[in-house]
C-alpha cells in the first residue's frame, strides 16, 4: 500500500531504488521523479528542505523549536535529528506527510556512533581489532537497531585521521594511519548502508568531518587547522575519499578552517574536491551551527552572508543554525543567491529521500513491533561481546602474569573504574544505558563463580588528591592472591570538546598503582580510556597492562574472558602512545631529517630528557602466545608500473596457545621527488594460528600502492628502490628491497 502520492507522481511508475552502486532504476527515471516534486515547490518549501533542526529530550519527552509543528506543516523543515523511537518519529512524519501542502517526508538522524541501544567499543577501540568484518558487523547491528527506532540517518563514520591524543575526538576515529583509516571507513559505510534499503534495516552513512578536523593546533577542540596541500592529500584526505567511493550518501562539514577558509564555506573542499574530483552526488550537511560560526571565524560580516558563502561553497543542509531558514529567501531576492543554486541543493536532498524509499512509504521505518524485537537482542549482545574481546590490546605482560589462573583463591579488584557501568559505554553512546552495561567487577564475578573470592575496593576517585581510600584497598590487596586495578579516564573525559593538555592519568590513580605494586603481589593494570595516555611508570614497572578502551555493553564479560585466558588478546594499537605530552605529535609514519638520531651524538634530532621512541608504537599488541616471522621472499626483485610484486612470509605460532596475529606490511620509498615517510602501512592480514602451526602470508604490491603526490602534485608512483618490512608492529625489522621500474 502506498501511503502518499502527489498527483503529478501518479504519472510515474513507482519504484524502489537500491544502493550499493547497483542502481535498479535508471538515473533518468529518478531525475523524473525529483523533477515532479520540484515543479510543485515554491521557494519557501525548497528552502525548508535545507533545514535540519534538533529535538531535545528531557524528562517528559522530546521537544523541538516551540513552533516545530507549524514549521513542519508549512514545509519549512526537511530533516530532524535527536528525535528517536518509532512511535515518536512516526507522529512527526505523520504531520509532514498528512498535514503539509506537498507532503514531503522528513529525514530523521541521530549520532549512532558505536551502537544505538547495544553499545559496542568506541571506534578507536574497534579499529584496534584490525578486523574489518567485525567492524562492518558492528556498524550493521547499529544500523539495524537505529532503523528499528525510527531513524534513517547516522552521523557516522568519523574518518578524521589524527596524530593528536590531546584531542578528545580521537575516540571516534580509527587512529593515525590513512591506509588503515580508509579500510575502516569503507567497512563502516558498508555496515551502515548495506547493499539495499529494501528491508528498512539500514541507515544513511554520514562521512565526517570534512575535512582535516583531526589536526587542530595544540590538540584543542574546534581550533585552527593549517597544513600543506601535500600533507592534506597524502595523509588526511584518503579516508574521506574511500568512504565516498564506498557509496556514502551524506558528508558533514567540519568546524575548522583549512587554508584560511572555514570548511562550511570552503568551495575547494566542497565543490572542487568533493563534487568535481570525486563526483559526489549526495547531501552535504553542516555540523551543528557551523554556518553561524563563520561570523566568529571572521570571514563574513553576519549570518546572512555566512549562509550565502555556505550555499555557494556547496552546503545543502544547515544543521540547527537556522541561517538558511532566516535569510536565504532574502539572499535570493537581493540576487546574492540564485534559485538554481537552491534547486541543486534540494535535488540532492530529495534524491536521498527517494533512495530510502520514503516517497513510496514514509512510515516504513516506524514499526514498533520490530523495534521491540531488534533492540538489545541476544544476537546483538553476542556481536558486541565479540567486538569487545577483539578490541583489547595487551600492552605488557612480564613473566606471564596473564592470563590469571582460575585456581586463584582470591582476587582484589580495585580502582575507580572497577565497578563502573556508565563510564564503560563511553562518549557518543547513542540511546545506550549504563545500567545495561556489565561492569568489570560483575564480569569477573560471573567468570569466577563461587570458586574464587572476588573482593572490591575503589581506592580513589578519578580526579582530586583524596587518598583516604588507599588504606582499605591496600589491606584488601595484601589479603589476595592477585590484584586487578582498573584505572583511566571517566567515560566523558574524551569525545567532543574534551581536549586535555595533560594526558597522564588524572588524580592520584598512578600513586594508587605504585602502592599496589609495592605489596609484591601480581598486579594487572586494566586501562579504560578514549585516547592514548602517557603512562611511563606504569608501562615500565607493572607486570601486566591491558588496554581496554571503553568497550560498551559487554565490557566486563570481554575483559574477564581475556584476563582469565578464555580469549587470547589480538588487538593492535592504531595510535602511538607517547612517553610524555612533550613528544606530541608522535606517529610512526614521520619523515626523516637531515640529522636523524644517532646514539651518543649531540648534533642530531633528539630530546635531552627522553628517547625519541614512543612508549608503545603504532601496530603494537602482545598475545598469550608468540609468533615468529621467516625472512621475506619476493617473486622478483623488480617490477614495472604495469606489473606487480608478490611478497611472502611464513608466520609461525611458537607458543603453547592458539592465537591471532595481525601481519603488517610497511614500505619505505628510499628516494623521492619530495621527502617520504620512514614507513607507510600498505597492507595487513589477520590470521589465526593453532599452537605450533604456521602459515604463509602473501601480499601483492602494485605501482598504485606506492603512489603519492609528487613535487608537481601529480598522484603517481616514482621509479626507484623501496624497502618492504613485514612484522607484528610498525617497528618490524624483517625487510627486503625491491625496485619499481618503468
Amino acid at each position: 500500500m502506498k501511503y502518499w502520492k502527489i498527483s503529478t507522481l501518479l504519472l510515474l511508475t513507482p519504484f524502489f531504488l537500491q544502493c550499493g552502486g547497483e542502481a535498479k532504476v535508471s538515473s533518468d527515471k529518478l531525475d523524473q521523479r525529483i523533477d515532479s516534486v520540484m515543479m510543485l515547490m515554491n521557494l519557501e518549501e525548497k528552502i525548508g528542505q535545507m533545514n535540519l533542526f534538533t529535538s531535545d529530550w528531557d524528562v517528559t519527552g522530546p521537544t523541538l523549536r516551540e513552533n516545530y509543528k507549524e514549521d513542519i506543516v508549512a514545509g519549512k523543515v526537511g530533516a530532524i535529528f535527536n528525535a528517536h523511537t518509532a512511535a515518536y518519529n512516526r507522529e512527526l512524519q505523520r504531520i509532514a506527510v498528512e498535514e503539509s501542502r506537498l507532503k514531503i517526508p522528513l529525514l530523521f538522524g541521530y549520532d549512532v556512533i558505536h551502537g544505538y541501544k547495544t553499545i559496542f567499543p568506541i571506534p578507536l577501540g574497534e579499529a584496534a581489532s584490525w578486523d574489518l568484518e567485525a567492524i562492518e558487523r558492528s556498524a550493521s547491528v547499529a544500523a539495524a537497531e537505529a532503523s528499528a527506532a525510527g531513524l534513517h540517518w547516522t552521523f557516522a563514520p568519523m574518518v578524521d585521521i589524527s596524530r593528536e591524543p590531546r584531542w578528545g575526538r580521537v575516540m571516534e576515529g580509527a587512529g593515525e594511519d590513512p591506509y588503515l583509516g580508509s579500510m575502516v571507513a569503507r567497512a563502516r559505510v558498508r555496515g551502515f548502508q548495506g547493499e539495499t534499503f529494501e528491508n528498512a534495516d539500514k541507515v544513511l552513512a554520514c562521512v565526517k568531518h570534512f575535512a582535516a578536523y583531526g589536526a587542530p593546533e595544540a590538540g584543542r577542540e574546534y581550533n585552527t587547522v593549517d597544513m600543506s596541500d601535500r600533507m592534506f592529500r597524502d595523509v588526511y584526505l584518503p579516508p574521506y575519499k574511500a568512504a565516498v567511493e564506498e557509496g556514502a550518501y551524506t558528508v558533514m562539514t567540519s568546524f575548522n578552517e583549512l587554508d584560511g577558509v572555514p570548511a562550511s564555506g570552503n568551495s575547494y573542499l566542497l565543490h572542487d574536491i568533493l563534487r568535481e574530483e570525486w563526483g559526489f552526488k549526495g547531501i552535504v550537511v553542516t555540523d551543528y551551527t557551523s554556518i553561524n560560526e563563520m561570523v566568529l571565524h571572521g570571514i563574513v560580516a553576519d549570518e546572512k552572508e555566512a549562509g550565502e558563502l555556505a550555499l555557494q561553497a556547496g552546503v545543502d543542509m544547515d544543521m540547527q543554525g537556522a541561517v538558511y531558514y532566516k535569510y536565504l529567501k532574502q539572499s535570493v531576492e537581493e540576487g546574492k543567491i540564485s534559485v538554481t543554486q537552491i534547486d541543486q541543493a534540494v535535488r540532492n536532498i530529495l534524491r536521498v529521500k527517494f533512495i530510502l524509499g520514503l516517497f513510496d512509504d514514509p512510515y516504513r521505518y516506524f514499526d514498533t513491533e520490530r523495534e521491540k524485537q531488534v533492540l538489545f537482542s541476544q544476537a546483538n549482545q553476542e556481536a558486541a561481546l565479540d567486538m569487545a574481546r577483539k578490541s583489547i590490546v595487551l600492552l605488557r605482560n612480564e613473566n606471564q602474569t596473564l592470563p590469571l589462573s582460575k585456581e586463584l583463591r582470591s582476587l582484589a579488584v580495585i580502582g575507580p573504574l572497577a565497578d563502573s557501568q556508565n563510564d564503560l559505554i563511553g562518549a557518543w553512546s547513542g540511546a545506550g544505558n549504563g545500567n545495561d552495561c556489565v561492569s568489570l567487577l560483575k564480569g569477573l564475578q560471573d567468570k569466577a563463580g563461587t570458586a574464587m573470592q572476588i573482593r572490591h575496593a575503589r581506592g580513589c576517585d578519578f580526579e582530586g588528591t583524596d587518598r583516604s581510600g588507599f588504606a582499605a584497598a591496600l589491606s584488601l590487596a595484601r589479603q589476595s592472591d592477585a590484584i586487578v586495578v582498573a584505572i583511566g579516564e571517566k567515560g566523558r573525559m574524551s569525545g567532543e570538546a574534551m581536549s586535555r593538555s595533560d594526558i597522564t592519568l588524572p588524580g592520584v590513580q598512578e600513586e594508587l598503582v605504585k602502592a599496589l605494586v609495592a605489596t609484591g603481589k601480581p598486579v594487572v593494570v586494566v586501562l579504560m580510556n578514549g585516547r592514548p595516555l602517557a603512562i611511563p611508570w606504569i608501562a615500565e614497572n607493572t607486570p601486566a597492562v591491558l588496554e581496554t578502551w571503553f568497550l560498551g555493553t559487554k565490557a566486563g564479560n570481554a575483559i574477564a574472558d581475556v584476563l582469565f585466558g578464555d580469549y587470547n588478546p589480538s588487538g593492535k594499537l592504531t595510535m602511538t602512545f607517547p612517553r610524555n605530552v612533550g613528544q606530541i605529535p608522535i606517529y610512526y609514519n614521520h619523515k626523516n631529517t637531515g640529522r636523524p638520531f644517532e646514539p651518543n651524538t649531540t648534533w642530531t634530532s633528539h630530546y635531552m630528557d627522553v628517547p625519541n621512541s614512543p612508549q608503545f608504537p603504532f601496530g603494537w599488541g602482545l598475545s598469550y602466545t608468540t609468533f615468529d616471522y621467516s625472512a621475506i621472499q619476493a617473486d622478483q626483485p623488480a617490477f614495472g608500473k604495469s606489473g606487480s610484486v608478490t611478497l611472502r612470509v611464513t608466520v609461525s605460532n611458537t607458543g603453547l596457545r592458539d592465537g591471532e596475529e595481525v601481519v603488517q606490511l610497511y614500505v619505505r620509498d628510499l628516494v623521492g621527488s619530495v621527502t617520504r615517510p620512514v614507513r607507510e602501512l600498505k597492507g595487513f592480514k589477520k590470521i589465526n594460528l593453532k599452537a605450533g602451526s604456521q602459515e604463509e602470508v602473501t601480499f601483492t604490491l602494485t605501482a598504485a600502492d606506492l603512489a603519492f603526490h609528487t613535487r608537481s602534485m601529480a598522484f603517481e608512483a616514482e621509479t626507484g628502490y623501496f624497502d618492504v618490512f613485514i612484522g607484528g608492529n610498525s617497528e618490524a625489522d624483517q625487510s627486503i628491497r625491491i625496485q619499481l621500474t618503468e
